[in-house]
Formats: structure tokens, C-alpha cells, sequence
């Protein structure tokens, strides 16, 4: 996979150095920087400005590029032994996965199931994560019905985010918990949030439709941590 940028790179540069293949440098940097990046076990290329906006389809690359190992998806019933499960339904927006992993990951969320997809673009979630994605437990599946069945067999009390839930600082978490986020659009289904054990919202003191999804997942993943 391709990644670039400063920040996804500053952060699997300082904490998954193995997993760099190689790195273009299409700038000069600091030289401090520079010999520490040289003390790495990955190669250092240096390449024309031009030829790394091709590399990136003329991204924002800010003169750094790395070409990463391939992200391993996880199997999501390994998952049901943790205690915070985040499950996405349906969201398909590389920018608000990236961000929701991240956050995840900063808020002790244990792994995260991706469901109403068949696959994804983790090359497009690893930099929009900043990296973290190497750090969150990720898996794929397309039946969310299995994912809840597991789930609820398994101990775990469902939440689901919906504006017309209760307020998430009145309900009560459960230690093995699962929080249901829906798609960008159309939120949960009904089919899905009927067989979730509780809906949860945040109150807002202002009148908004609803809060960008991972804006608001992060909002609840904090009010559920214990």
C-alpha cells in the first residue's frame, strides 16, 4: 500500500517501523530527521516532486511518500471476548472511518467491525487514521444480522446511535458493550436498531438534524468508556 503525508508517516515511521517497505523522499528534510530515518532498517528513495504526485494522483503528498505492508483484516469473532465493540453499518466514507478509527483507538475501543460492505480502502483509512489503523483490530463483514447474533450471544449489550434514543449520559453502560454506528445517509436501518438492545443519542442545545458520524461516534464512544 501507498500512503503518504507527514502526520500517517511521522506516526508508522515511530511505531511501525517494520512494516515500511520503502520511503520516497521528494523534499529536502532536517537533517537530524534525515539521519535517524537512515538508521531505519527500510530504504530511502529520493524521486522528483513530479514523479510523487504521480505516485499519489496528485494528492497532497508534502513531499513524503512510503510504500507500507498491506493492512491484514482480522476475523470478527475473535472480537467476542473484548469488552467495547464498535460496529460500522454501511459507512463507506474513507474520511469518516479513518477519523472514527482514530478515535477509536484514542478512546479504548477494543476492535472494530465493518458490516454492509464487502471490502474496503484501507490504503485511504491507514492515512486518514494517521496510522492508527495499524493498531485497531479491524474486520470485515457483510451480514450485520450475524455480527448482532454473536454479539448478543456472546454477553453483550447493544447500543445503537440514533437521534431519537435516550441520552447517552443517562443510560447505564454495560461492561460488554457494542456500539452500532449507521451510514453517513441513512443512519440505522429499522430492521437493525428493533433488535439492538438500547438506542442512544446525544441532546444537543441547539436544533441540527444530526452530528457528522464521526463526530458523533466519538462523542458516544467517550460517554461509554468505563
Amino acid at each position: 500500500m501507498l500512503i503518504y503525508a507527514k502526520q500517517p508517516i511521522n506516526y508508522i515511521v515511530k511505531n511501525h517501523s517494520q512494516r515500511i517497505k520503502t520511503l520516497y523522499l521528494a523534499k529536502e528534510i532536517d537533517k537530524k530527521e534525515y539521519s535517524m530515518l537512515m538508521k531505519m532498517d527500510f530504504e530511502i528513495k529520493r524521486i522528483p516532486s513530479d514523479a510523487a504526485g504521480k505516485m499519489c494522483k496528485n494528492a497532497s503528498h508534502q513531499g513524503i511518500l512510503a510504500e507500507v505492508d498491506d493492512f491484514k483484516l482480522y476475523d470478527y469473532q475473535s472480537f467476542l471476548n473484548c469488552d467495547f465493540v464498535l460496529v460500522l453499518s454501511g459507512l463507506t466514507d474513507i474520511g469518516n472511518i479513518g477519523a472514527i478509527v482514530r478515535t477509536a483507538y484514542a478512546l479504548g475501543v477494543d476492535a472494530i467491525v465493518a458490516c454492509g460492505v464487502k471490502q474496503l480502502p484501507f490504503e485511504g483509512i491507514l492515512r486518514t487514521s494517521t496510522g492508527a489503523l495499524y493498531d485497531m483490530p479491524f474486520a470485515i463483514e457483510n451480514n450485520i444480522h450475524n455480527v448482532m447474533n454473536d454479539l448478543k450471544t456472546s454477553g453483550y449489550c447493544t447500543y445503537g446511535a440514533d437521534m431519537g434514543g435516550t441520552d447517552i449520559r443517562n443510560v447505564k453502560v454495560k461492561q460488554k458493550r457494542a456500539l452500532f454506528l449507521g451510514s453517513e445517509g441513512e443512519g440505522l436501518s429499522s430492521r437493525v436498531s428493533s433488535k439492538l438492545d438500547e438506542i442512544v443519542s446525544i441532546k444537543m442545545s441547539h436544533e441540527f438534524d444530526s452530528l457528522n458520524v464521526s463526530v458523533a461516534g466519538a462523542i458516544l464512544m467517550d460517554r461509554m468508556r468505563i
